[in-house]
């Protein structure tokens, strides 16, 4: 079966329970103002698209592909992105709330989250060399043999990272919040 093909084109204010959107590969489009929360995204395909102030909740995104794909202050709790098509996968996050996203075994080299939270996300076994997570919040976030070289946290806060489970050789800190890297030993640390 020969999948649809839509570029070029620009959908606002979609909201994907009343209208959803068509089982396509989508190039160069621009989703803004949308609720995509709970919609079926599976076998998607999304290249050079951008999502601006979306709602992808709880989306299922199983063998989903993104190919060079922005969201900019988007609302993305819980979404699988370990279930997407791996194969060429680019994301950007600037300004999103990924709580409880996982990111399970992905190698996603050069990661970029700018102003992200990123509650109780799961980055157990990832490969997120060389990433950078600017401004962001990534209280109860798991880091679980994930490989974190050369990985930027100077300007994020509250994360607990075991510097013997996980590799940071290096990876960029800043006080205070590097103690983050000595949680596990309950030290008090004063001033």
């Amino acid at each position: 079966m020969k999948q649809t093909y839509i570029d070029d084109k620009t959908f606002t204010g979609i909201n994907n329970a009343e209208n959803p959107l068509l089982l396509a590969a989508y190039e160069n489009c621009n989703f803004v103002n949308c609720d995509f929360s709970n919609a079926d995204f599976s076998e998607f395909i999304f290249i050079d698209c951008n999502f601006k102030v979306c709602n992808l909740s709880l989306s299922k995104i199983s063998k989903t592909a993104f190919r060079d794909v922005k969201f900019t202050e988007c609302k993305m709790l819980g979404l699988h992105f370990d279930e997407c098509n791996q194969f060429g996968i680019e994301l950007i996050f600037e300004n999103c709330m990924l709580n409880q996203a996982s990111f399970y075994k992905m190698k996603i080299r050069n990661q970029i989250f700018k102003n992200c939270r990123l509650l109780e996300t799961d980055f157990t076994e990832s490969d997120l060399i060389g990433s950078v997570f600017e401004n962001c919040d990534l209280s109860g976030a798991t880091f679980e043999n994930t490989n974190l070289e050369k990985a930027d946290f100077r300007t994020s806060f509250n994360y607990s990272i075991d510097p013997e489970i996980n590799r940071i050789k290096k990876a960029k800190f800043a006080l205070p919040e590097v103690l983050g890297l000595l949680n596990k030993y309950d030290l008090v640390i004063e001033k």
